[in-house]
C-alpha cells in the first residue's frame, strides 16, 4: 500500500534550513532564513506547538525569533539551549516557556493571554495549524542571545555542522575551512582545534569514549580521539568495481541500537561525487560503534541524500533527498519502508524524527513513528509511519504446532504404515 502523502504542518516566510525537536516537550524548532541584507526575506527561528487535535498532529507558532541579517543553517539542541550555525559563527540562544495565565487575567504590559492572542496574531500563525482555541492556551517563548563565537575562518565561511555531546558538556563545529573545532559548554572555552578534513566538513557525530566521526569533502569519514586519527572509514572496501573517488560521505550519525541498552551504531551516508546522466544509487552502510568495522551496505535508491536523521531508538532511519523526496528506512536491515518521491518538490534541507519520550509518543496518536521534514520551499512536511501488524510470539508457535500436525496426518494418509 502507497504511503499517505505527508501533511503539512507549517510554511514559514522564508526557506527552511533545519528543524529540531525537543526531547521532553510538545515542541518543534524550525529556522532557516532569505538573506535580508539582500533580498529583503527575513530570518529566523521559530517555535512551534504540536499537539493532537481530532486525532491529527497540529502544529501552531508560538513565538518567532528574528535572528537579523543571519540566516540559521545548521543547529543543535541541548534541553532549553540551541546552536544555532549562522554564516562563520555559531550563536547560543536559551529559550524558556512560560505558562499561559487563567483566562481573562492580563497583566499591566498587556502580558495575559489578551495579549499573548494579539502577539501570535501579529506574528502570524501556522499553515494548517490548530484551532484558535488551541492557540489561546499555546505557552509564550522567551529568547535569550547567551554567546557568540566564530567558527569558520575560511574565505567563504559557514558553518555546516553543530553537535552537543549527549551529556550536553561538549559542543562540536566544522565547516567549510576544515578545521573540526571542540568547545566546553556552557563556557564555550575552545579545547581543541584541528584541520580535519583538506575541505568542507559535511557532518559530525560524537561517538562513545571521546570519540568524534567527521564526514567531509574529501572523500574521507575519519574517527578521531582528540586530534589523533583512529581510523579512516571504508565503506566499500567489500563491494568490488568501486573507485575509491566515486563517492563521497554525505552525513554520518550514531544511534542506539533496539533492545541493548548503552550499545551504539554508526549509520553514513555515500553520495556519488559527480553527477551523470544515469545516476548510480546512493549507498547506506551501518558500522559498529565500537570497531567501526562495516555491518552492512545497500543501496537507497539513485536520488542524492541530503541529510539523515535516526529515531531515538534506533529503530528507523530518515532521509531527505536534493529532488524533495522523504524515506524512512528499518536502521537493522536498511530497507526501505516508507518513500514519498518529491514531498517537497525541492532540496530536503533537514529532516528529524517526533521523540519516543512520552510527550512524543502522545502525539504519535497510535503511528509507529513520525517524522517532520523541511526544506527549501518554506514547509515543514509529517511522515507518518503506521504500526506494523506482527503476530504474537505464542500464536507464532501455535501455527507451526499445528503445521506440524498437519504435515504428520498427510503423510500417514500418503503412506500407510508411517507412524
Amino acid at each position: 500500500m502507497a504511503p499517505r502523502r505527508p501533511a503539512e504542518l507549517y510554511r514559514a516566510p522564508f526557506p527552511l534550513y533545519t528543524v529540531r525537536l525537543h526531547p521532553r516537550r510538545p515542541l518543534a524548532i524550525t529556522a532557516g532564513g532569505g538573506g535580508a541584507a539582500k533580498t529583503g526575506i527575513r530570518n529566523g527561528v521559530h517555535f512551534l506547538q504540536l499537539e493532537q487535535i481530532g486525532g491529527r498532529l497540529s502544529a501552531s507558532l508560538l513565538h518567532c525569533h528574528d535572528t537579523e541579517t543571519r540566516a540559521t543553517m545548521t543547529m543543535a539542541l541541548a534541553g532549553d539551549v540551541i546552536a544555532a550555525g549562522q554564516d562563520n559563527s555559531c550563536h547560543i540562544l536559551r529559550f524558556s516557556l512560560q505558562e499561559p495565565e487563567a483566562p481573562g487575567t492580563a497583566g499591566k504590559d498587556g502580558s495575559g493571554e489578551r495579549g499573548a492572542r494579539r502577539r501570535r496574531g501579529a506574528s502570524g500563525g501556522a499553515s494548517g495549524g490548530a484551532a484558535g482555541g488551541a492557540q489561546g492556551r499555546a505557552r509564550e517563548v522567551r529568547v535569550e542571545s547567551l554567546q557568540r563565537v566564530r567558527t569558520d575562518f575560511s574565505p567563504d565561511a559557514l558553518q555546516k555542522a553543530v553537535r552537543f555531546s549527549a551529556d550536553g558538556a561538549l559542543l562540536a563545529t566544522g565547516g567549510a575551512d576544515g578545521f573540526l573545532r571542540l568547545w566546553e559548554f556552557p563556557s564555550m572555552k575552545k579545547t581543541l582545534e584541528f584541520r580535519a578534513h583538506n575541505g568542507e566538513i559535511e557532518d559530525i557525530a560524537l561517538g562513545p569514549d571521546n570519540k568524534v566521526v567527521t564526514a567531509g569533502r574529501d572523500f574521507q569519514c575519519c574517527v578521531w580521539q582528540q586530534d589523533q586519527l583512529v581510523t579512516g572509514l571504508r565503506w566499500h572496501e567489500n563491494l568490488p568495481g568501486i573507485p575509491d573517488k566515486a563517492y563521497r560521505y554525505q552525513a554520518c550519525r550514531f544511534g542506539a541500537v533496539e533492545g541493548s541498552a548503552g550499545a551504539l551504531r554508526l549509520y553514513t551516508v555515500q553520495v556519488p561525487h559527480k553527477r551523470e546522466r544515469r545516476p548510480p544509487p546512493c549507498y547506506l552502510t551501518k558500522w559498529d560503534g565500537k570497531s567501526f568495522l562495516p555491518l552492512l551496505t545497500r543501496p537507497c535508491g539513485s536520488e542524492v541524500v541530503s541529510c539523515l536523521s535516526i529515531s531515538d531508538s534506533g529503530t528507523f532511519l530518515g532521509l531527505g533527498t536534493v529532488t524533495g523526496s522523504v524515506a524512512i528506512h528499518i536502521a537493522f536491515s536498511l530497507q526501505r519502508l516508507y518513500y514519498v518521491k518529491e514531498a517537497h518538490g525541492i532540496v530536503v534541507t533537514d529532516v528529524a524524527f517526533v521523540p519516543e519520550s512520552r510527550p512524543g509518543r502522545e502525539l504519535l496518536g497510535g503511528h509507529e513513528a513520525a517524522l517532520l521534514s523541511v526544506a527549501v520551499d518554506s514547509r515543514c512536511k509529517l511522515h507518518l509511519l503506521p504500526t506494523r501488524r506482527s503476530l504474537p510470539v505464542w500464536l507464532l508457535l501455535l501455527l507451526c504446532a499445528g503445521l506440524i500436525v498437519v504435515t504428520i496426518l498427510l503423510l500417514q494418509l500418503a503412506f500407510p504404515g508411517f507412524l
